[in-house]
């Protein structure tokens, strides 16, 4: 089951559009409005448009959201197949029927989800655990959205995850499938292997000139020097456009002021303590220990090393040494900053048990002066203040380098840019360039690549590699991939055609060998000491020779297969015995396996429901619309 949910990529694809896509707000929301004529459109629900500008859109948040969660490498030609497009659409279709349906069972997102949504959003806390409202309106304004913008988008990405979240929350998986699956899990094949290593043969392949070219011919990509170019690129970021900025000192004063707390470091504070395990009777065995500290306060060490059951500290007499109130779970920490020095204090309880707390130190609160932070403070300030800047700046950015799409140096000029030369550079992002650069944009790099940047020269649109950077490029030199010649690689060739012939070898020989064991003939000479196998754990088999293990069949043992592993070899397995799980494996492997099977029905009921509510609307799909558009063609 497992194999078949992992394979169903339609099932995945659609699960990614309609939970994920809403996601990872800040890099944008689509909206949906914007549509263009129904002659254009790709498709529509219940008579409402989607339009080519609304799909392509979709299309690029995908691959910008997967880069987010899955690193820049990711090749975005992977999502511009026919199939892709086609299932873009589907999710496109999929959230506009589960919007309906919100709207017609009158589902709604309160405020209060509202703000539990934004809270949980990286970055908006500062370290005291307060909103960081400055933050969040920087942030937004770098997106060049106002917060009522953002919230009404995200509320209807909320509202469009809430019936499908229910569907999820109403699965159920029935024990009987759950103990099958564990069973099968759980089933143990002891097997013995013999392996033809292709080594073996190796000395009795001498191929011929014919057969070399014939290779070298029939791969001649593996043979080839890669495609590079040499690029001049610029880039426009959000900091450069700060830097352009002017901020009063009043601003930058005021800010401080709002904003103290950041600018130090809180109080910490030095205790030590004697844990007592929660345990029915903890509390009674604090107090008693309590009683003996508050007799003669000059034990406490002796009894934690006696007594706490924290081996992290009761080597140290209980000395947690000094931390931040949010180092430690909320009643310690309660406790902790109420004491005076010195004092004792308990029992104090919390999840771990009953604490005995003595406060030995405290390390006041520190503020930073205005004049050492100011520079940092400035910096912040012009980030947040720039976000309209660089919309704007942006705009023209890409107008610039649209326009006068020759040459670089206009943009450069205009914007006050260096102008970066890169040489060399490949389709594949180098592994050297730090994450969100420009040759570390797999995006960047399929434009340069593109036949319009390569064939005329012109400048790629202007992309974003990372958040708050644009850049643009053009191709100054291409260098096309080239063949290497017959006599330079002949060795390779050799060395290839002579691991292939080899291998050929190995299982011509293992197929014959299995044939005369399968009829009764023949030894087990050479044969592995005997290795167990699950479906979870190859035993140390190759993963092929697994998959073989559990298509053998299981009467009458012991039985006999093989497998080709390719330039590894060939392997004959000969399966000696099956071990049924036991009941208590069953339960063990259960309890690990139902949150898992859980999810996947889980997955599998919300498609179910969205194709439910798709068969119940009007849809219409113009797949003829899904190509490129035809100012796009190369």
């Amino acid at each position: 089951m497992f194999d078949s949910i992992r394979k169903r990529q339609r099932l995945m694809m659609l699960i990614l559009l309609l939970l994920i896509l809403p996601a990872f707000v800040f890099w944008g929301i689509s909206g949906y409005d914007g549509m263009l004529s129904r002659e254009r459109s790709v498709g529509s629900v219940d008579g409402q448009p989607i339009s080519r500008q609304e799909f392509d859109e979709a299309q690029r948040q995908q691959v910008e959201r997967l880069r987010q969660m899955l690193g820049d490498a990711i090749d975005a030609r992977l999502f511009d197949t026919p199939e892709a497009r086609r299932e873009l659409l589907e999710g496109l279709i999929a959230q506009r029927v589960v919007a309906r349906q919100s709207q017609e069972r009158r589902v709604a997102v309160t405020d209060a989800q509202l703000r539990e949504a934004i809270l949980a959003i990286p970055g908006l806390k500062r370290e005291d655990g307060s909103f960081d409202d400055l933050r969040y309106r920087a942030l937004l304004s770098q997106q060049n959205m106002s917060p009522a913008g953002f919230e009404a988008r995200l509320r209807v990405d909320l509202t469009l995850q809430a019936l499908p979240e229910s569907v999820q929350l109403s699965a159920m998986v029935p024990a009987a499938v759950l103990e099958r699956f564990a069973a099968l899990l759980e089933e143990r094949r002891e097997v013995r292997e013999y392996r033809f290593d292709p080594a073996l043969f190796a000395a009795g392949v001498n191929p011929t000139d014919e057969q070399l070219e014939a290779f070298y011919e029939t791969n001649a990509r593996s043979f080839e020097t890669p495609e590079t170019a040499r690029i001049e690129y610029v880039v426009l970021d959000r900091e450069a456009v700060a830097a352009t900025l002017s901020v009063s000192a009043g601003d930058l004063k005021a800010h401080y002021e709002q904003n103290r707390s950041r600018y130090g470091t809180a109080e910490e504070r030095r205790a030590s303590h004697i844990l007592i395990q929660a345990s029915p009777d903890a509390k009674v065995r604090a107090q008693a220990l309590l009683d003996r500290i508050q007799a003669d306060p000059t034990q406490f060490e002796a009894i934690a090393r006696a007594s706490s059951d924290d081996p992290g500290s009761a080597a140290q007499g209980g000395d947690l040494g000094f931390f931040g109130r949010t180092m430690m779970v909320k009643p310690f920490a309660d406790a902790v900053f109420a004491m005076q020095e010195d004092e004792i204090v308990g029992p104090v309880e919390s999840e771990f048990g009953q604490h005995i707390i003595r406060l030995t130190a405290i390390r006041p609160a520190a503020e930073k002066p205005f004049e050492e932070v100011r520079a940092q403070i400035e910096r912040e300030v012009r980030l947040a203040q720039a976000g309209q800047k660089y919309a704007e700046a942006a705009e023209a950015f890409t107008n610039t380098v649209y326009e006068q799409s020759d040459s670089l140096q206009a943009a450069a000029e205009k914007f006050g840019l260096q102008i970066q030369v890169a040489d060399s550079v490949t389709r594949q992002p180098s592994p050297d360039a730090p994450p969100g650069t420009p040759l570390a944009s797999a995006r960047l790099l399929a434009a340069v690549f593109s036949d319009e940047a390569v064939r005329n020269r012109r400048n790629t649109e202007a992309l974003e590699v990372s958040s708050g950077r644009l850049v643009s490029a053009r191709v100054v030199e291409h260098r096309p991939a080239q063949r290497k010649p017959l006599d330079e690689v002949r060795d390779t060739v050799r060395q290839r055609v002579v691991e292939t012939e080899a291998a050929r070898l190995a299982k011509e020989a293992g197929e014959a060998r299995l044939a005369k064991l399968k009829a009764g003939q023949g030894d087990l000479t050479g044969f592995s000491a005997a290795r167990t196998a699950t479906r979870g754990d190859a035993g140390g088999f190759a993963p092929p020779a697994l998959e073989a293990i559990f298509r053998l069949p299981i009467d009458p043992l012991p039985a006999f297969g093989g497998v080709d592993l390719g330039l590894q070899g060939y392997a004959i397995l000969q399966m000696i015995s099956i071990a049924p799980a036991t009941a208590e494996q069953i339960a063990q492997r259960r309890k690990a396996l139902e949150p898992q099977v859980l999810r996947a029905v889980a997955q599998q009921e919300v498609v179910d429901y969205i194709e439910s509510l798709k068969a119940r609307t009007a849809v219409v799909r113009n797949l003829d619309r899904l190509g490129r558009p035809a100012d796009q063609q190369p």
